[in-house]
């Protein structure tokens, strides 16, 4: 291609360019029939993208901000080959986290990245040892911690959940004292709940602060308490809740029957107790049997079988 001909096309490519431009300015553009009808159909102008404060699930936002288009296809791809998108949804309403399916499947995403680079990372630290290992071998020694990654951050999910029901039936009994004394001092049921929910600090409280943000949001006080007794999935708030509802609706006394509730919650606590004990016992016969005593076997007999050598001629 001639100088002449190259330079004719990059004329025609700018040219165009600017037209193109040109053609797109503010003062060229047609206007649409949205943008008349917005100024009157919005109560406030729209933000400025830019100063939108958008949540983040990484530590870093930055390359979180980047990298969103690709996390989220990443997150969709791993929602399709895992599924259990109810399953996920449910167990982050147990878990008490604001978060939609999507962040966490985000976070799954990041811990299977940070898994894929422990991976290379062995692999440049074996190659840079001089090892001579086979990279196939390293490759699906990568792969396979990125799918630990993301099926270990399914699993914390799990015990978060349980950590958080554990700590909400250690907070029942007092909770349910306080409503009982609240109750029996004239308070209403409802009055009740709220001063323990302002007072009171944990998940319980924090649940039933929620479950009175939804009442005065404009749901009824049982189906909140419903409501809360079904995020939580504990006999023991269905039973609580059950007792709130009656109470409410019909007016009965309520006090005695927290307090019961209480003293059973207690006593159930106590028992797990004394099973986790009984179970501990077995598992401290391990090293009594396979150390201790082996060793004491050891020191018993070892002087008798040197005595014997010192004996023989």
């Amino acid at each position: 291609m001639t100088p002449a001909l190259t330079g004719a096309g990059l004329g025609l490519l700018g040219a165009g360019g600017l037209c193109a431009a040109i053609a797109a300015s503010p003062p060229m553009r047609r206007v649409r029939l949205d943008d008349r009808l917005a100024p009157y159909l919005r109560d406030t102008p729209r933000p400025s993208r830019l100063l939108r404060n958008e949540r983040t699930v990484t530590p870093f936002s930055t390359v979180e901000r980047l990298l969103g288009p690709v996390l989220r296809d990443l997150a969709v791809r791993i929602d399709r080959a895992i599924g259990g998108a109810s399953s996920v949804r449910r167990r982050l309403e147990q878990a008490g986290r604001d978060m939609t399916v999507e962040e966490f499947r985000i976070e799954q995403v990041v811990w299977g990245a940070g898994g894929l680079l422990a991976g290379l990372a062995v692999a440049v630290l074996a190659s840079a040892a001089g090892s001579r290992v086979n990279p196939i071998g390293f490759l699906v020694l990568a792969a396979v911690l990125a799918l630990g990654g993301v099926l270990l951050r399914d699993r914390a999910l799990t015990s978060e959940v349980r950590r958080r029901e554990a700590t909400m039936i250690r907070e029942f009994p007092t909770v349910a004292e306080l409503l009982a004394l609240a109750v029996g001092a004239g308070e209403g049921p409802v009055a009740a709940l709220e001063r323990v929910a302002r007072l009171a600090h944990g998940e319980l409280p924090r649940e039933l602060a929620r479950a009175l943000a939804d009442a005065r949001a404009g749901r009824s006080v049982t189906s909140a308490l419903e409501a809360m007794a079904a995020r939580t999935s504990l006999p023991v708030l269905a039973r609580f809740v059950d007792g709130m509802a009656v109470a409410v609706e019909r007016g009965t006394p309520l006090a005695e029957v927290l307090r019961a509730q209480a003293t059973d919650v207690r006593e159930m606590g106590r028992r797990a107790l004394l099973e986790a004990g009984g179970r501990k016992e077995i598992t401290m016969l391990v090293p009594v049997v396979f150390l201790v005593l082996p060793v004491t076997v050891i020191f018993a007999l070892f002087p008798g079988f040197y005595s014997l050598q010192l004996s023989v001629p």
